[in-house]
């Protein structure tokens, strides 16, 4: 759906983009991560027709984003961090001047309509914008993205500034759109990313540093690969039932946590995802698992060691200002 070829840019000497390629399949999810400066926001508004690449090429759905920018732009819907709302006008007025605008041909009452009932923004149609809250301007931003049905979703910080509930709502939104439209997705808050994308690619220094799954991405950058489990039972039994689960190379109690409650820490052979057969056989002595989690890095732990030369940089910067 989305490829990208060997994309530069220059500003004068600066290189912000710097000889990145990936693809993105139909129907993916992808998460794309930087560093302010890394060349995240260039690269996005290059995707978009914003601007255009010193060298390289964006191809969306076979349109070439400079040869054939009019065709490439109506498959893309975006959603910049400040979404570009006209405060003044209704939620109708706006989505049927953006419908105009987009040249879109589908019948017009029917299709914002139901964009509307999409993004759940029905209830206020009539209303100005600038009376909206943060969370419903936001939901504005989105469905003026889905005009015209785009197959691609562009998506710069959707989040931002909202509260913790209307985050679970947009996060869950973006989540239902995945079942129909390719979406890039930037954000700086990190579960998010983790809990929505199947795949992220980060970029530093115009470069690209990682492309995979974020399992994967733990699994490969994690230096040890136990699980930590909490369990409600006799501890010298629960050792010598743990210890002999295949692929098992080491296991340690970590001691009492509670009352007759251990934790212990469990380390397999490489590749070995032990949980399903850890509690399984638990379940079979009717020993309760009160807690289970990976010693695995988080993405935010992996962000923070593929970018840390960036942070090392600003400190540098900031303790030689005067």
């Amino acid at each position: 759906m989305i490829e990208v070829q060997n994309l530069i840019k220059l500003y004068g000497s600066k290189r912000a983009v710097d000889d990145v390629s990936f693809t993105v399949k139909k129907g993916e999810i992808l998460g794309f991560l930087g560093p302010n400066g890394a060349g995240k926001s260039t690269t996005m508004n290059i995707l978009t027709g914003y601007l255009s690449s010193t060298s390289g090429t964006v191809t969306i759905d076979g349109k070439e984003i400079l040869e054939d920018p009019i065709e490439a732009k109506k498959r893309i819907g975006y959603l910049p961090e400040h979404p570009p709302l006209y405060l003044d006008m209704t939620v109708k007025d706006y989505l049927g001047f953006m419908y105009d605008l987009k040249k879109i041909k589908l019948p017009k009452k029917q299709h914002i309509e139901e964009i509307c009932q999409v993004v759940r923004i029905s209830d206020v149609y009539d209303r100005v914008i600038k009376h909206l809250s943060k969370g419903y301007r936001q939901r504005v931003g989105l469905a003026q993205a889905l005009l015209g049905t785009p197959d691609v979703l562009i998506l710069d910080e959707p989040t931002v500034g909202l509260d913790p509930k209307q985050i679970i709502e947009i996060r869950n939104l973006i989540k239902s759109l995945g079942e129909k439209h390719t979406i890039i997705l930037s954000s700086h808050i990190l579960p998010e990313v983790q809990a929505i994308c199947e795949r992220v690619i980060v970029i530093n220094k115009g470069k690209i540093v990682a492309d995979d799954t974020p399992d994967n991405l733990s699994r490969a950058m994690s230096t040890d690969h136990k699980l930590i489990v909490r369990v409600d039972g006799p501890e010298a039994e629960v050792y010598k039932l743990l210890s002999k689960i295949p692929g098992m190379e080491q296991v340690n109690t970590l001691g009492q946590r509670e009352d007759g409650v251990y934790d212990y820490s469990l380390e397999g052979e490489k590749g070995v995802d032990m949980r399903r057969e850890v509690f399984k056989r638990l379940a079979e002595r009717n020993w309760a698992i009160l807690g289970m989690r990976s010693s695995e890095l988080s993405l935010e732990d992996i962000f923070l060691q593929l970018t840390a030369d960036s942070a090392e940089d600003t400190r540098a910067n900031l303790g030689g200002e005067k």
